[in-house]
Formats: structure tokens, C-alpha cells, sequence
């Protein structure tokens, strides 16, 4: 029988602009899709959230995606992955939900040293998905973690270089290095909008690992899956805030939207 859809609706939302540097990893696969893109700016950041709280605004915003017509959801953020995504799943099944995975086994096969680093929230680092890939490793290498503190604040203003960001980012990042860490696991999706401050504070030799381009090979193989069609219609982007919708715009138009 053939498919009766004529294009694919991909719903992606996170606590704010931060699933746009997943959103930029997924157009480069799939550049002839329809995308509908909510950010829950007013309600940012997550890290500290309980886990009911994030569950109830992932069930909000769900309901509001696919009213737009979404036909598979990516969760560009990792935060509400460890709190929401099983709950999605089986609260709005056969719905497909595609969430950030830790990218801890790359870093365990490619760190030098031994020891690896992971930056990322408070609420990513107490996640059990999070917690069950790290057992998979901590026997094989040294895990060593920091809360990004103040790094999502940093990108929901715009602000992604100059002194106070390298100040911000230097708190976090120095403890790992201190450790030894020679590569990073980029545990929140807004932490890539400051790679090159990063990098700059870090040096040349340390390695960073943003999860997004595997999150995009995913969602390319969960739509192959579920035989939805791929590329077949014009591109479309539909940006939702729950707050000041600036931040939002600033972010998709640097990124080339």
C-alpha cells in the first residue's frame, strides 16, 4: 500500500535555542523536510527542574507539536530526555520520539589520557540513562563531570564569545582539565553555540563531542523505519517560544535559517 503521507512534519524541542545546534546537525541530512521547532524559553532552563516538571511541559509541548501536524518528534535536549522521554513514549505510542544520547562511548574510545570529561546539567548528570551509559565505561576509563554552570543562560542571551563568557566557561571547563580530561562529552545541546570558546579557553589538544550528528543519522534511520518519506517537499520552518521569541530568531538566523 503506499504511504498515505505526501511529506513529514519533524516536531524537535528544548528548553530553548539550544536543540537549534541539533536542528542545524539534522538540515544537513534531511534539507527538504517540513520542520515546526518549539522553544520553551519561558520556562528555561531545565537543569534544576524536577522531574514532574519536566514532564508535564514535555506533555504540553508534545500536544502542541503534533497539532501542528508533527509526524515523529526529535527531543533536542538532554535534560528533558532524561526526565521525559520514556513517559512520551509510552503515554503517546506508536508516536516516534528520537532523544539525546550521551556520547560517552566515542569518548572512552578516543581519549589519550584515560580520562574523559562530561559538561552538562544537573539534571542530565542525575538521569538514569545517563547513569547507565556511564557504567558501561567507568570501569575502562576515568569519568570525570561539571555542571556547564550559567552556560545555557549565556546562549539564550546571544552571548557565545568575549570576556565574560570565557570567564563563564573557564569555571567549568578548568576542573576538568585539572583532571586530566583530554576529551569532552558535550552534554547539553546548547553548549555547541560555544564550542569556539571552548576550544579557545581549553587549547587545541583537547577534544570536544557534540552528539547531534549521530541524533540526525537516528532520526534518518527511525524514518526509514517507519517508512515516512524523505525529501518529499520543499523545505518550511515554524519557530514556537513560549517567551520572548528574539533569542529563538537570533540563534536560526546564525545558523543560516
Amino acid at each position: 500500500m503506499d504511504n498515505p503521507y505526501i511529506c513529514v512534519m519533524i516536531g524537535i524541542f528544548d528548553s530553548g535555542t539550544g536543540g537549534m545546534s541539533v536542528y542545524r546537525e539534522i538540515v544537513k541530512v534531511l534539507p527538504d523536510e517540513k520542520y515546526v521547532y518549539y522553544a520553551d524559553n519561558a520556562h528555561c532552563p531545565y537543569g534544576e527542574k524536577t522531574v514532574s516538571y519536566i514532564q508535564d511541559r514535555a506533555r504540553h509541548i508534545t500536544d502542541t507539536l503534533l497539532g501542528r501536524g508533527a509526524d515523529i518528534i526529535v527531543v533536542a535536549c538532554n535534560t528533558a530526555t532524561a526526565a521525559a522521554i520514556a513517559m512520551l513514549r509510552e503515554e503517546y505510542a506508536p508516536m516516534r520520539f528520537i532523544g539525546m544520547e550521551p556520547a560517552v562511548k566515542p569518548a572512552a574510545l578516543g581519549t589519550r589520557s584515560g580520562v574523559i570529561g562530561v559538561l552538562a546539567t544537573a539534571g542530565t548528570l542525575k538521569g538514569s540513562k545517563y547513569l547507565t551509559t556511564r557504567g558501561k565505561y567507568e570501569d575502562d576509563v576515568r569519568i570525570v563531570e561539571h555542571v556547564g554552570s550559567g552556560f545555557v543562560e549565556l546562549v539564550e542571551q546571544g552571548k557565545l564569545t568575549g570576556a565574560e563568557v570565557e570567564d563563564t566557561v573557564r569555571r567549568s571547563l578548568q576542573p576538568l582539565l585539572d583532571e586530566g580530561a583530554d576529551t569532552i562529552v558535550l552534554g547539553c545541546t546548547h553548549y555547541p553555540f560555544l564550542m569556539e570558546t571552548m576550544q579557545k579557553v581549553a587549547g587545541p589538544d583537547i577534544r570536544f563531542i557534540d552528539p547531534a550528528p549521530a541524533v540526525a543519522r537516528q532520526l534518518v534511520h527511525v524514518m526509514e523505519e517507519e517508512s515516512l518519506p524523505i525529501g518529499q517537499d520543499s523545505f518550511s520552518m515554524e519557530l514556537i517560544s513560549s517567551g520572548d521569541p528574539e533569542p529563538l530568531r537570533r540563534i536560526y538566523e546564525m545558523i543560516g535559517g
